[in-house]
């Protein structure tokens, strides 16, 4: 018991004094011990302190050759506390003022990456998606051989994917709607369509193909008989692109049984 109360009382005038000194910093004129102090505290992973330290001595080493140091050392700082939005303001600010500085491969990338991490729910506004994948291209653009340019391109394919399925989200809204007010399934057409062709390389491609292909299907049922042999062709044709592209599909046997009704009008 004795053991443990001395360690306590150890663990806790540690503390204190730790607490001590970061007041005591904080009141100090010496811009020097300040900058010193918040490197430590960066590099011990204490990132509010390190940035509060950093803030308080800019002004001080503003056009001095350590300006650069401290703009990268404060994003790096926000960046540890997950506050992203304040990290990137930081990045384009060191960009804006250091485009070839020393850490300026960082801070292109790190501008995609925090907008990358704060990129909300596909259902959500993708205005920050965009914004990423904006960053990401000017960024391989001028560090293609870059360590982070690896992940870089992963990144930007991860946001490409969350705009593919904003979209496919959409598209299977106006499928579900069918001819309520409108030929919603046309509209699902032409949302997966462009899809496919905004985001060619998303992993939701056969989710589309397979839409378009019901959509079309749809519309044939649904059409005037002086339509319904132009669509039924029509939907023929899609049949044959997804099952061309998707043989081995999940939706396969659904495909196939649309085909016999499809055939019944095509007399094919």
């Amino acid at each position: 018991m004795r053991i443990k109360g001395l360690i306590i009382l150890l663990f806790v005038t540690v503390v204190f004094s730790a607490c001590g000194d970061y007041q005591r910093l904080l009141k100090s004129r010496d811009p020097e011990e300040k900058y010193q102090a918040a490197l430590r505290y960066f590099n011990n992973k204490q990132y509010v302190k390190s940035q509060t330290l950093l803030d308080d001595v800019s002004s001080y080493y503003k056009g001095t050759e350590r300006s650069e140091d401290i703009l990268a050392y404060l994003a790096r700082s926000y960046m540890g506390q997950k506050s992203y939005e304040s990290a990137t303001d930081y990045y384009q600010a060191y960009i804006r003022n250091y485009p070839k500085g020393k850490y300026a491969a960082e801070a292109y990338f790190q501008v995609g990456h925090c907008q990358y991490l704060d990129s909300p729910d596909a259902r959500l506004d993708q205005g920050i998606t965009r914004k990423a994948i904006d960053a990401f291209t000017q960024f391989v653009e001028l560090y293609p051989e870059s360590p982070y340019a690896e992940q870089a391109y992963q990144e930007m394919s991860e946001m490409y994917d969350k705009l593919a399925l904003k979209e496919l989200k959409s598209a299977q809204l106006y499928y579900n709607l069918g001819s309520y007010l409108g030929n919603n399934y046309l509209s699902c057409e032409i949302v997966s369509k462009n899809a496919l062709r905004n985001y060619p390389s998303n992993k939701y491609q056969e989710d589309f193909s397979w839409l378009i292909l019901q959509a079309k299907y749809q519309q044939m049922v649904n059409s005037f008989e002086d339509k319904k042999l132009e669509r039924a062709r029509d939907a023929q044709d899609e049949y044959y692109n997804f099952t061309t592209e998707y043989p081995t599909s999940k939706h396969r046997k659904e495909a196939d049984k649309m085909m016999v009704q499809i055939r019944k009008i095509t007399k094919e």
